[in-house]
Formats: C-alpha cells, sequence, structure tokens
C-alpha cells in the first residue's frame, strides 16, 4: 500500500488574519498529479507541509496510515523534494553537490555512485558534471535540484515549478522521464506551465484561496466546461471590448481579422461562433480568471 492522506489541513498566516489553506483534505496513491492554482492559492504552503518543512494549525498528513510527525526521519527517507527556489552552492561542483545531498539523505555511497552516474544522464548534465554550480544557467540549475531531489529514490516526489527556466526539448524529457518513474511513485507538481501536466498528471488538482476547488482526469475536468469555449472572428476595434466581456485564451491574426479563442458561460452575443474542445489551459483560465 502506498497513500498519502491530506486530511482537514488549516494553515493560517497573520495571527490568524490569513487563510493560507482552509479544510484541505485530498487522498493520493501512486501516479502523477498537477496541482494549479494562481499565486496565493496555497500550493507552496500545501507542499511545505506534505514536505513536512512547515506545521498545520490544525489536521494532519498520514503517510500509509501513520502521521507523518510521529514517522519523523522515516518519513524523510522517503521523500524527495525539489522546492521552486533553492539557494545552490556555486563553489560546489555539481557532482560535489549531488554527492554532498546523497551523504545528507543517508544514500550507500556504491549506490550513491550509480545513482549520480544515471541521474546526471537523465537530466542531460553529464558533461557538466565538473563545472562550478555559479556558472550554470537557471535552467541548469532547474534540473540539478531534479537530481537531487531523486537520489534517495523517493516514494514521494514532490516538484515545485520543475520546468521552470527550461528549453521545449529539456521540458519534454523531464516530463517524460517523471512519467515513467511514477508507476510506484506519488508525485505532485505544481505548475504554471499546464502542458507539463495536462498528458501525464492521473488527476489534476485545482486549489483557489486555500480550498480545495476539484479535482480528477483532465478530460472530467474539462468535460465541466464543454460548449463553453469559443472561436470567433473580430475585427481589431473590437477587441478592447472583447477582453473587457470574456475570458480569452488565444488571439491571432488571420485575413486582416482577429481570430479569438474565449471562454465563457453563454455563447458570444452578435458574434458568429465555432465551438472548440476544451483544453486544460481553459479550465485554467475559467477557474482562476
Amino acid at each position: 500500500m502506498l497513500e498519502l492522506f491530506i486530511n482537514e489541513i488549516v494553515k493560517t498566516y497573520k495571527k490568524g488574519a490569513v487563510k493560507a489553506l482552509d479544510k484541505f483534505t485530498m487522498k493520493l496513491t501512486p501516479g502523477v498529479y498537477g496541482l494549479l492554482g494562481p499565486n496565493g492559492a496555497g500550493k507552496s504552503t500545501l507542499m511545505n507541509i506534505i514536505t513536512d518543512n512547515l506545521s498545520a494549525d490544525s489536521g494532519e498528513v498520514l503517510y500509509n496510515g501513520e502521521n507523518i510527525k510521529k514517522l519523523g526521519r522515516d518519513y524523510r527517507s522517503v521523500l524527495g523534494y525539489m522546492p521552486q527556489q533553492q539557494g545552490l552552492y556555486d563553489d560546489f561542483t555539481l557532482n560535489r553537490f549531488l554527492w554532498y545531498m546523497a551523504a545528507l539523505k543517508g544514500v550507500k555511497k556504491k549506490d550513491a555512485k550509480e545513482k549520480i552516474t544515471a541521474l546526471l544522464e537523465t537530466v542531460n548534465l553529464t558533461s557538466s558534471a565538473h563545472k562550478k554550480l555559479g556558472s550554470f544557467s537557471g535552467g541548469m540549475k532547474q534540473r540539478a535540484l531534479i537530481a537531487q531531489a531523486l537520489l534517495n529514490d523517493p516514494k514521494i516526489l514532490i516538484l515545485d515549478e520543475p520546468t521552470a527556466g527550461l528549453d521545449p526539448k529539456e521540458r519534454i524529457r523531464i516530463r517524460n522521464f517523471v512519467s515513467e518513474i511514477a508507476e510506484d511513485k506519488i508525485v505532485l507538481i505544481s505548475t504554471h506551465v499546464v502542458s507539463d501536466v495536462e498528458f501525464i498528471a492521473k488527476e489534476i488538482i485545482l486549489i483557489k484561496s486555500g480550498r480545495l476547488l476539484a479535482h480528477g482526469g483532465c478530460d472530467k475536468l474539462t468535460g465541466d466546461i464543454e460548449n463553453k469555449v469559443f472561436k470567433i472572428k473580430i475585427k481589431s476595434e473590437e477587441l478592447k471590448k472583447v477582453q473587457e466581456q470574456y475570458r480569452v485564451s488565444n488571439l491571432y491574426h488571420e485575413g486582416g481579422e482577429i481570430v479569438a479563442r474565449i471562454v465563457s458561460d453563454t455563447a458570444p452575443d452578435g458574434y458568429s461562433f465555432e465551438l472548440l474542445k476544451p483544453t486544460l489551459e481553459d479550465l485554467y483560465l475559467y477557474n482562476f480568471e
């Protein structure tokens, strides 16, 4: 059995004036989960509580039925975490950094050597293993952080904006890798790049104002806005009015007109339109804009 149960989590800041999480409850089993929500929705707070970096005001997180607070080190040994922003040791080479992190995680020396070699290849940094982290680009640092999160072959992997700063080819490589390893792991990915999770997540989790707004498979959730995504053609002078009236998810010029993809509860009034199949990006816009 592999299960993570987030039960009635409440977290407030500023002496209760700001409620970051409001009785958030969710059960996770092996597979990829995409955590989506606007800035300030509670995503980072939730991940910090799951990783035991932060204590909740009330509620509990259970790993296979046991409270993670009581499990302590045993829980941390099955956990991999890639934070969105982490200070790296600029004077360390990548290889030294990974050996250092492996030691902190209690990975045996023999296992660490094999794991580091394999992970360097996975994140496409083998040729940079002996370069100092201070010379790395933002994207290279992201890949280094992904590698360290996987050193202990975690059962629970928490990734906060894992593809930020990566080019499309690197994003696809990391996305496919995450999908491959998720069969026997619980993988939670927080991202603003919805395409990163649209095709690999078994469930999407929508969080708004600290509350669980909805969760389910991508097809199920986008099905909830069926018949609410339209394509219309407008003149340039109509653009401002359309943007004020509707949620506009895409625009492009075609033959002297502007083609707009809009998300709306009702059919656009005064325009001929074509119904479109909803995407996860449309769903995000519908719920958070």
